[in-house]
């Protein structure tokens, strides 16, 4: 088969999964309020479950976005304000320069193992106080830290390791991953992801949980969908965030006793010692300038103090591990990175329409829950007025 024949079918099979996705959410938005929140009739509710969201990357050809930049092969160039179109630089805008836009990832899944009695492990691991760990993956994160220099850290990642006493922390394991994938506005995307989450029974889960990062579109989607699902900031975008806070404008060396002792606190539940002390920090600091730049010192720690207070109420990770919930979003992450290793690519670019067709598709392949293969049954069902028969042999 040729790679035009293969993008057409792509195209069409695609086309048909994402008209069964709309047609299930309008059927879904049409149920009564008290309907939408309870199980489907015949789907037993799961004990525990966790929905996550983020949003990964792709380049769209856009005829409207003119030349492209220098640096839209780089996908950090994109910003995140396409999430609004109105916003300059954003999807709708004639004026936009690279290719790079966001799409927008479910993740569901099913926590099989029983609630813990109590946290089980009250005690932050050692890899969350290793400097050279720590330092390399808020650099991925959040970029420079405004640390005046990364030298020498306090202790190497062999010392840590070799800690007799290291606590060891075994985040829950989820099962029956359903994902949903989408190009469609942030806006958009909650519907859909309700609908999934619906379609499983999660309303009617006894521990339900939401988890994502600090994004104002993620928990956007919450509050609008997923209210009465349990709000969890995910733990590595406080690491970050009191990173920040610690090394800006100062060594590594300097910083790093207020880092331990913050990000302790945060293991602990303890937000309101770390607000206090950053915003101690701040004051010794100054004020942030209207016009400073985000760079500065003071600007760094400012975005901190500001992030600590706004997300307050999602971060209290005892009691979340004595529930038995995940405290960060790497399941999300890692099915983001299963969907850009199809989709992604300084030289890939689609249409709109190529693009919610593969990102479906995709979404479906990576379900533990195999909708493409109801979906053939139905298809064939309908085309034939017959049902595939499926063989019995193990």
């Amino acid at each position: 088969m040729s790679i035009k024949q293969v993008e057409r079918v792509v195209h069409a099979i695609g086309g048909e999964r994402c008209a069964e996705r709309e047609a299930a959410v309008r059927a879904y938005q049409e149920l009564p309020l008290a309907a939408r929140k309870a199980a489907p009739v015949g789907v037993p509710a799961p004990e525990a479950v966790v929905v996550q969201t983020d949003g990964g990357r792709l380049q769209i050809r856009d005829p409207r976005a003119g030349p492209r930049a220098p640096d839209a092969g780089r996908p950090e160039a994109a910003g995140s304000d396409d999430e609004t179109p109105e916003a300059p630089g954003g999807d709708n805008d004639p004026g936009r320069t690279n290719h790079w836009r966001e799409d927008k990832v479910g993740y569901l899944g099913v926590i099989p193992t029983p609630q813990p009695t109590a946290d089980p492990c009250p005690l932050i691991p050692g890899h969350f106080v290793d400097a050279v760990r720590v330092s390399k993956l808020a650099a991925e994160i959040k970029g420079p830290s405004g640390a005046t220099t990364g030298e020498p850290p306090p202790a190497s990642s062999a010392d840590v390791a070799a800690a007799p006493t290291d606590p060891r922390y075994e985040a829950p394991e989820l099962a029956r991953r359903s994902v949903v994938a989408t190009r469609s506005p942030a806006g958009a995307f909650g519907a859909p992801l309700s609908q999934a989450a619906w379609a499983r029974g999660f309303y009617a889960a006894t521990r339900r949980a939401f988890v994502a990062d600090g994004s104002s579109t993620n928990w956007g989607i919450w509050c609008r969908y997923f209210a009465s699902f349990l709000p969890i900031l995910d733990f590595i975008h406080a690491l970050t965030s009191v990173y920040q806070a610690a090394m800006a404008g100062r060594s590594v060396a300097d910083g790093w006793a207020d880092y331990e002792t913050w990000i302790g606190q945060v293991w602990a539940g303890q937000i309101d010692a770390v607000i206090t002390a950053v915003k101690v920090r701040q004051t010794t600091l100054g004020p942030k300038a209207p016009d400073e730049l985000d760079t500065r010192p003071r600007s760094k720690v400012a975005e901190t103090v500001g992030d600590l207070e706004n997300q307050k109420a999602r971060r209290n990770d005892p009691a979340y591990r004595a529930a038995g919930l995940p405290i960060t979003s790497c399941h999300v992450e890692s099915t983001i990175k299963q969907i850009n290793q199809r989709v992604k690519g300084t030289e890939t670019f689609w249409t709109e329409a190529g693009a919610e067709a593969i990102l479906q598709i995709r979404a479906d392949l990576l379900s533990e829950t195999e909708p493409l293969a109801a979906f053939w049954d139905r298809r064939q069902e309908n085309q034939t007025g017959e049902r595939i028969q499926k063989s019995l042999a193990a």
